[in-house]
This record gives C-alpha cells, structure tokens and sequence, in this order.
C-alpha cells in the first residue's frame, strides 16, 4: 500500500530551490520560537495564559478581560504552527526531489519530533507555574530544535556540491570542543537567566538561586574558551588551507565578537529587557554558526566522495 508522499511523488516533483526555501524558512521558525520565548520572559507574560492546551477554562484564547500578557502568551503559541507549516514545508520538499535526498528527509522529521517534544515541555512549564528548571529545559529543547534545523539547512546548501579539501584531524579535533563548549555556554545561560530578575511573570515566581554574579562569571569563561578555541581553529584552517572550515570559522568569530559585547553590555545595564531578547537573537546565531563549524570540519572531503563514488 503506497503512502501519500509516495503517490504525490510519483506525480509532482520539487526543485532543489523549494528545498532551500523551506529547510531556511524552518530554522527562521525556530529562532522565532526561541525570541518570542524572550519576549514572554521579559514581558512578565508566561503565566498570561494560565492553562494548556487552553488560555483559560475552556477556551483557547484569551478573552478581553485578561489582558496585553495574556495576548503576547497566546501570540507566542501561535508561532508553533507558524513552525509546523514550516517544517510541513521541509518534509514535503524533502520528499518530492527529483533526486532522492533520504538523509535530509530524516533530518526533517527529526524536527518534527522535536516540535512535539517542544509544545510537551512548554505545556508542562506553564501546569508548573514557571518552575526555572522546566523553563530552562524548555530552552533547551527549542536550542535542540535549532540544531536540527541548522543541520537540515547547512546540509541542504551542500547538496550536490563536490566538497572542498578534507579536514584534518586536529581540525575535528577543535570543531567538536567548539560544539561542546558552545553548548556549555547556551546550558550556563539558563542558569544565568534562571538566577536573574526575569522570571517570566509578574508574581512571585521561584528563581534558581545561584548567586547572579557568579554564575555571570562562570558563563563569561565558557566564553572565553569558546573564543580561544574558535580563534586557534580559523588560524589553523588557514594555514591548511580548508577554506570551508576557515569561511565558517571567520563568521562564527564576528557573530560571538557581537554577542560578546551585547552580553557585556546587558549585564552592566542592569539587564534592560530590549537587550535581553537581542542576546537571545545572538545566542540563536552564535549556535547555529558552532554546528555549521562543526558540520564543515567533520565533512567528507573531496577525495573521500570521490573514492566512494
């Protein structure tokens, strides 16, 4: 018995274009998704509708009498399907190539799946009145989200493309510590803003408890690794000259130089709320520039692709 996707892709076929479109208006969708989280937290809104799958009682938006929180909640759960055509859109594309690409089609339902585990774990921050820990797993489950569709993305840009010189060992030896420790610093960054003033609603709601200044610290030296070993490994791509790894190396650094300095700034500005879901906006970016690196120093060079050819 033949599947949907199969009998339309016996009849309609989708050009590498769609692909791209889709696989790039995804991983849009998941930045999205990681702001207006930011804008809820700052906005003092998380609790603005105070039920799941429901706003309130019964209904599944708000009503007047509730108030600007509980439509800036209700617009936030209206990204998820925002994200859902998208990654609809991925799926489909995906599978209506005139090529085969049975490797990107994976990478799409990996994202739905984390859609799902997204929309769970958001479900069930909201029936913990804002528990810090749910919050920041909540974060972390839409950075996973993110991975996903920056892999898809990056993938997709190198459909068909022959490959540039492989990389070296000590290459993805730096390209896996970059994505450890970026990760390191996107996981200390929860407890950053989990220990800090915006707790995502206007009443009482409990914080972390690390000491704020602390933690800061401890998140500014990840950083600081990060950096270091971003540095060393776009200087080491030069020289063996992987141009692939050194463009996407070069870009990670000017994204984390301007991150660097928004965080420095937010943090002696007493966290203004603008600043905050602007740091989001970087931390999106930054992220999705370490798994590119990471995706470009583990990739088959071009010797290797034509030895499996």
């Amino acid at each position: 018995m033949k599947t949907p996707f199969a009998w339309l892709a016996e009849r309609i076929t989708l050009e590498r274009s769609s692909l791209k479109a889709a696989s790039l208006s995804a991983m849009i969708a998941a930045i999205l998704i990681i702001v207006g989280g930011g804008v809820v937290r700052v906005t003092g809104a998380g609790l603005g509708c105070p039920d799941w799958p429901t706003c309130t009682g019964g209904s599944i938006a708000p009503t007047a009498e509730m108030g600007i929180h509980a439509t800036i909640e209700f617009v936030n759960r209206l990204l998820t399907f925002v994200l859902c055509a998208a990654v609809g859109w991925v799926i489909i594309a995906a599978r209506l190539q005139r090529e085969p690409v049975p490797g990107i089609t994976r990478w799409a339902w990996f994202q739905f799946w984390l859609v799902v585990l997204n929309a769970v774990i958001g479900g069930i921050t909201v029936w913990v009145k804002l528990n810090p820990y749910v919050v920041a797993a909540h974060f972390l489950a839409a950075t996973l989200l993110l991975t996903a569709a920056a892999a898809t993305w990056d993938k997709v840009q190198n459909l068909g493309n022959a490959g540039s010189k492989a990389s070296t060992d000590s290459l993805k030896s730096l390209g896996t510590w970059l994505v450890v420790l970026s990760a390191l610093l996107v996981i200390i960054g929860t407890g950053v803003t989990g220990s800090g003033p915006h707790a995502g609603d206007s009443v009482e709601v409990p914080r972390m408890g690390f000491d704020w200044l602390q933690i800061t610290l401890v998140h500014a030296a990840a950083a600081v690794g990060a950096l270091v070993v971003a540095l060393v490994m776009w200087r080491q791509a030069r020289k063996e000259q992987v141009p692939d790894v050194a463009h996407k190396a070069k870009l990670y650094l000017w994204v984390f130089a301007g991150q660097g300095l928004l965080g420095a700034i937010q943090a002696m500005t007493s966290l203004p709320e603008l600043l905050v879901v602007a740091h989001l906006v970087g931390a999106a970016l930054v992220w999705i520039g370490a798994v590119r690196v990471g995706l470009a120093s583990h990739a088959p060079g071009r010797e290797s692709r034509i030895q499996a050819s």
